[in-house]
């Protein structure tokens, strides 16, 4: 199904062929905020922005129309481990995305008044989160979670440091830091093996660097149980607890109990529990990220300022059943039935596809077919489940923060 090619500088290629017009397209750098500290804190978003302004080939303008100007759509992301430049275009346009990714990651010039107008949009940018309470509180968890590591500081960085970046320092940092032992690019599209290896190399092969180790190994998860004063409308609460990592073996079956918990149906555990029996939230979800040496798990609700304490202590019931009482095996199979369909629906936007595919060929160098994912779903047991949940969800595990 997919197929796999790597160039002689590093670069992993991942592709899987399809019918569709339409062609998706990422190059993937295992870079993120936890490769900065201190004044450089915010750099990765930053360059994620900068690279759009000009390179040695291409105005700003011609870097945004290149893609947009024939239907379609260019953009990007940063999270605190890797960088992703992206595009959506018709099959026959795939050779102008590759080859725009390949000039603005190495032939970018971050001229000065670009460089001045995009620090104010960034700058906006944190003052626009800061207003967002339900976001807010993710990053301060973690801060509190991963508190003197580069994993605890926030993506977007401080306006301070934004203020202060300067084009040689981007570059400096882009230089030392994206390079081509960093990256995988990921296709799903209307073309063959032969002909994106072709282009791969036309526009990336020229290019070799080797990148230094990543930071160190994150502090032991540490407990806490804060209240900020914020005066919001709602309170809003985060529960959380350690979880395992992208190499941990136990990682399929704790995504269960994360989706058995709060995933996005509506027969969710502490959905049923606290929105459906009682009112007291609009949302609540458990979201589990996984990092290359640790994970998280939050869980997360908005409620009404009365119903905070009551809202918790049935929060912690349901985490406190899941260590108790195992699950029987009929929820276990519709737990499993309900995830590989859920896996399945996502999967079936190749958008998606393309973007996971990306991330798991930069992480593993290699992706399990859907079928093996599945297999490995339904190979997670009862015990499994109840173990997990007594590894990391018992009290003592826990940390909690609310604004209220």
């Amino acid at each position: 199904m997919y197929q796999y090619h790597t160039l002689p500088n590093g670069i992993r290629i991942i592709f899987r062929q399809t019918e569709s017009a339409v062609a998706y397209s990422a190059v993937y750098v295992n870079v993120g905020s936890r490769d900065e500290a201190g004044q450089l804190e915010g750099m990765a978003h930053f360059i994620e922005h900068s690279l759009f302004k000009g390179t040695t080939h291409r105005r700003a303008s011609h870097i945004l129309n290149r893609i947009d100007g024939v239907g379609g759509e260019l953009n990007a992301f940063t999270t605190k481990e890797e960088t992703c430049i992206y595009a959506s275009s018709l099959s026959q346009h795939l050779d102008r995305c590759l080859e725009l990714f390949a000039d603005i990651l190495f032939h970018s010039t971050f001229p000065e008044a670009e460089i001045e107008k995009e620090r104010e949009v960034v700058i906006e940018e944190i003052d626009s989160y800061r207003d967002s309470p339900a976001d807010l509180i993710y990053d301060e968890y973690e801060e509190l979670a991963f508190q003197g590591h580069p994993l605890a500081h926030n993506i977007l960085g401080t306006k301070r440091n934004v203020r202060h970046f300067t084009p040689d320092m981007i570059r400096q940092h882009l230089q030392s830091n994206y390079t081509t032992s960093r990256m995988a690019i990921s296709v799903v599209g209307n073309t063959t093996m032969e002909r994106l290896v072709r282009m791969c190399e036309k526009y990336f092969g020229g290019y070799s660097s080797q990148a230094p180790q990543r930071a160190a190994q994150p502090p032991a998860f540490r407990q806490f149980d804060i209240t900020r004063q914020r005066r919001t409308h709602q309170s809003h609460i985060i529960v959380g607890c350690e979880a395992p990592n992208l190499y941990d073996t136990a990682k399929t079956a704790f995504t269960l109990l994360c989706n058995i918990l709060g995933g996005p149906a509506m027969n969710s555990r502490l959905n049923v529990a606290v929105r459906e029996r009682h009112g007291f939230c609009y949302n609540i979800e458990s979201q589990y990220t996984l990092f290359s040496d640790t994970g998280l798990l939050c869980i997360y609700a908005g409620v009404d300022r009365d119903a905070r304490e009551r809202a918790l202590q049935l929060i912690r019931r349901e985490l406190q059943r899941l260590v108790d009482t195992p699950l029987t095996a009929s929820q276990l199979r519709a737990a499993q039935l309900q995830l590989i369909g859920q896996m399945a629906i996502s999967n079936d936007n190749a958008l998606n596809e393309m973007q996971s595919i990306g991330k798991a060929c930069l992480v593993y160098g290699t992706v399990d077919p859907l079928a093996d994912t599945n297999r490995h779903i339904m190979a997670v047991t009862q015990h499994d489940i109840q173990s997990l949940a007594a590894r990391y969800l018992a009290p003592g595990k826990i940390s909690t923060l609310c604004y209220v």
